[in-house]
């Protein structure tokens, strides 16, 4: 009997079972490293010790981030210092807000602040979200589970209050102090009100009659080219930010947009 030859290196790939999930609001906390990756690219500076809470500081020490998992409710803190030109701010964002959505935010820390005015609202109502002005400005989703508000606490206080709820009852909030850059909390809307498909391993699929799930068969060199496609836009932002007066080419990365067999599910 004629013995097999034995084959060295690497062998095929195998595909791994993801799912596209929509809205994105509610598809739960996600990998952290799609946010911590991309600050960490961006020049960030990492002060997290080994067993705590994530610890980020801008590379000019004006905004730190926070991740703390392990104190209740735990979750994102994002804090401005006061400078010449900007009162001290403050975010807080819960455990459950998707990595995509917090990286509305975060990513935006990374780029020149726009030199247009910002309209938190502008977002919002291009994706078909209903406005409602009674004692505080509300902005609603489609499906009335996601609503952005300006909260007046009292007068001459007010703050950004962004949330999710479910048949399940309180999901997760986000709070902005009223000094909060509006092109902050613009960008944080935007990521909010994308309809893009976020995508989640299988396993990590929230449950729930309000969220829709397609399954799809990814290989593990196409996630790590995606991954690598968002560190590349964290460079270039970066360098748009240190060296505003020269061009480097951006990349981003849409992990939807790639082949993949696909089907539905629910």
């Amino acid at each position: 009997m004629r013995r097999k030859q034995r084959t060295w290196g690497r062998g095929p790939e195998q595909a791994e079972q993801h799912y596209l999930l929509q809205p994105r609001y509610l598809a739960g906390g996600g990998d952290l490293r799609h946010v911590t990756e991309f600050l960490r690219a961006a020049c960030w500076k990492d002060r997290s010790k080994t067993g705590g809470p994530l610890v980020f500081d801008s590379p000019d020490k004006s905004v730190r981030l926070g991740y703390d998992p392990f104190v209740r409710p735990g979750g994102w803190t994002v804090s401005g210092r006061a400078t010449v030109t900007q009162e001290a701010w403050h975010a807080t964002l819960s455990r459950e807000v998707p990595a995509e959505i917090v990286a509305g935010l975060t990513d935006a820390l990374t780029r020149p602040r726009p030199t247009q005015a910002p309209n938190v609202w502008a977002p919002l109502i291009h994706h078909g979200w209903e406005t409602v002005r009674g004692e505080h400005l509300t902005a609603r989703s489609p499906d009335g589970n996601a609503f952005v508000r300006y909260h007046q606490t009292r007068p001459g206080e007010a703050v950004w209050w962004a949330g999710v709820r479910s048949e399940q009852g309180r999901v997760w909030d986000a709070v902005f102090t009223p000094t909060t850059p509006m092109h902050l909390v613009q960008s944080f809307a935007a990521a909010l009100a994308s309809p893009e498909a976020v995508m989640r391993p299988h396993g990590h699929v929230p449950r729930g009659t309000q969220i829709r799930a397609m399954a799809m068969s990814v290989l593990p060199s196409q996630l790590r080219a995606w991954q690598q496609a968002r560190i590349a836009a964290a460079r270039s932002a970066a360098w748009a930010l240190n060296f505003p007066g020269t061009r480097r080419p951006h990349a981003t990365a849409r992990p939807h947009a790639a082949t993949g067999r696909a089907s539905a599910r629910r």
